[in-house]
């Protein structure tokens, strides 16, 4: 490990050297490239460091030790020097394990989220709008943007799906783990005599793709262009700028209606179509590997339950990790950080377990 975090700062040493060269900033694209390596290979750097003046800092206290200084008080300071150097030594190269660890490419994309009420009727479409609405307040929480692509509503108010956009930096590195199943337990307005009723919500995080990242083949597609509308009346056009593609080889259909402009509904459909291709691929790949060895963490499998939100209790459970929160109040209000710092954590343990074992 120590080899490699050699190289790495060597590599970032060589970058600094090059920015400060005057002729390379006659090229924007090579300046822009460097710059972004520099980024992702400085929290590594940082940390060598650290753990570099520790070792130094152990060696020197071991020297003392090894010394003929047969001051007490003295060896007992060096003593407790390098006690202290070695725990240090030990955190940072935790740390780095972390840091080293093979990252996500599309951690740093923006997100396209799907919601769809599933198991229970109206009661599950109401509370796929409770979870739309807790992301979006979350997204404001981080400074992100969203942005809705396509919306079905049901007359009383709830959402039969939603796809709706954040953009932010590192966006999906934080929700990816949202993707599954989330249920629901509380008692319906509608119910009179107090019945406690479970609902499902489906919900799928997929990292925004252009075109251009994923080559979709134009003859395999059929466009149909149709005139928007929504629940009460909401966004209806007089136009046919509502677009419908269909990707013929897999039968994924994608809707996008919220814009006026017929174009930009294409474009937008165009995004969650390639997002959606790519998710699919990208599930298929990791299928085999995921039936040998099952993460402890899923972050695709969209049959598989995740959380519960059980309002009479006033908990949140996520099974994944086997963690309950009761502050139902402040995750539906966007308070996720405590909820996906757990998560994180946890595949981060995973992964070094993996990576050690392997």
């Amino acid at each position: 490990m120590l080899e490699k975090l050699k190289l790495i700062e060597e590599k970032y040493i060589d970058i600094e050297n090059r920015m400060a060269s005057p002729e390379v900033y006659s090229d924007p694209q090579l300046v822009a490239r460097l710059a972004r390596e520099q980024k992702e290979i400085a929290p590594v750097v940082e940390a060598f460091r650290v753990y570099e003046k520790h070792r130094r800092d152990a060696e020197e206290a071991r020297a003392i030790l090894d010394g003929k200084n047969e001051d007490p008080e003295f060896r007992e300071m060096a003593q407790e020097e390098y006690d202290r150097a070695r725990e240090m030594m030990a955190k940072t190269e935790q740390e780095l394990k972390l840091l080293l660890l093979p990252r996500d490419p599309n951690d740093s994309k923006n997100v396209i989220i799907e919601i769809r009420g599933g198991a229970g009727g109206e009661e599950a479409a109401l509370f796929a709008q409770s979870l739309y609405r807790m992301y979006t307040m979350y997204a404001e929480s981080k400074r992100w943007k969203s942005e809705i692509l396509n919306l079905n509503e049901t007359e009383l108010g709830g959402i039969k799906e939603v796809s709706f956009m954040i953009e932010g930096d590192g966006a999906y590195s934080r929700m990816k783990f949202e993707s599954g199943v989330h249920r629901v337990q509380r008692v319906p307005d509608t119910e009179a005599s107090g019945r406690i009723h479970t609902s499902t919500v489906t919900v799928a995080v997929l990292p925004e793709m252009d075109e251009v990242d994923f080559h979709i083949n134009p003859v395999d597609l059929q466009v149909d262009t149709y005139r928007s509308s929504g629940a009460g009346g909401q966004h209806v056009n007089k136009t046919e700028s509502a677009i419908r593609i269909t990707h013929i080889p897999t039968g994924t259909v994608v809707e996008c209606q919220e814009e006026r402009s017929q174009h930009k509904n294409r474009d937008r459909a165009m995004k969650i179509l390639a997002s959606r291709l790519y998710e699919a691929e990208r599930e298929k790949q990791s299928a085999a590997l995921a039936a040998e060895r099952k993460s402890q963490v899923g972050t695709g499998d969209r049959s598989e339950r995740i959380r519960t939100y059980n309002y009479p209790q006033g908990r949140v459970t996520d099974h994944r990790i086997g963690l309950t929160l009761y502050k139902i109040e402040q995750v539906m209000n966007g308070s996720l950080d405590e909820l996906i710092d757990a998560l994180i954590t946890a595949d981060q343990a995973e992964k070094l377990r993996m990576s050690e074992e392997g």
